[in-house]
């Protein structure tokens, strides 16, 4: 049995002690200045959409031994997205860009996202010769930089994964103020997604100006039809 428990042991060693390394290596692969972008909040019904780019100019030893924790940000606690947030601020180009409910209604939450992740590239990206590495499976559009997309791609590349962090801990605070101005809604635990509490709440209150009809018309269509 010990036998057959080594393969597992050491995917667990590369995944959580050498995790960080394999995510610069996936970049320094391509032999060029990486971009990394990846967007947050395109499921929930409720709040803007986030994207961030975030470009490693200089990668240390001791860069990657703190943010030796480094991943897709769905796989950390919100701790520990926070304890190595302002070190990716401070490490890195970056650049965050929110998207609004009314242009996401307006254009769709695809576009929005594509958007988002276009506009934070283009902030960064004038001040270095670039290659783009888009999280997903869609490209950005009309977009003239060299570009290309990552499937899973926050759990491959460091500099995706630290977009997916900047971007997903900025939603999250953002979430918490409307969250301030709307408690009955409970954004500070869902996020603005269609958990049961916050389905109960809209259907109790109705809908406020961060909520993204489109989301909803699935939801007020089935209570039409029980009527």
């Amino acid at each position: 049995m010990g036998i057959f428990l080594i393969p597992i042991y050491l995917d667990l060693f590369f995944r959580g002690v050498m995790g960080s390394e394999l995510l610069f290596d996936f970049d320094r692969n391509f032999n060029k200045q990486i971009v990394g972008t990846d967007e947050a909040g395109r499921g929930p019904a409720a709040g803007g959409v986030f994207a961030s780019a975030v470009c490693f100019e200089k990668i240390t030893p001791g860069l990657i031994e703190d943010l030796k924790i480094l991943n897709d940000s769905k796989k950390l606690s919100p701790k520990k997205r926070e304890s190595i947030y302002s070190i990716i601020k401070n490490n890195t180009l970056n650049k965050i860009v929110c998207i609004e409910v009314d242009e996401i209604e307006r254009i769709n939450i695809l576009n929005a996202s594509l958007k988002a992740m276009k506009l934070a590239c283009q902030s960064i990206i004038s001040s270095v010769e670039a290659y783009v590495l888009v999280d997903g499976n869609k490209l950005i559009k009309d977009f003239s930089y060299p570009q290309e997309y990552v499937i899973k791609g926050d759990s491959k590349s460091a500099s995706i994964a630290a977009a997916s962090i900047l971007a997903k801990v900025s939603r999250d605070r953002y979430m918490q103020k409307l969250h301030e101005e709307f408690p009955m809604y409970n954004w500070a635990k869902n996020a603005g997604y269609l958990t049961r509490e916050h389905l109960d709440a809209i259907d109790k209150y109705g809908l406020c100006k961060y909520h993204r009809p489109s989301f909803l018309r699935k939801h007020f269509n089935a209570k039409k039809a029980d009527e």
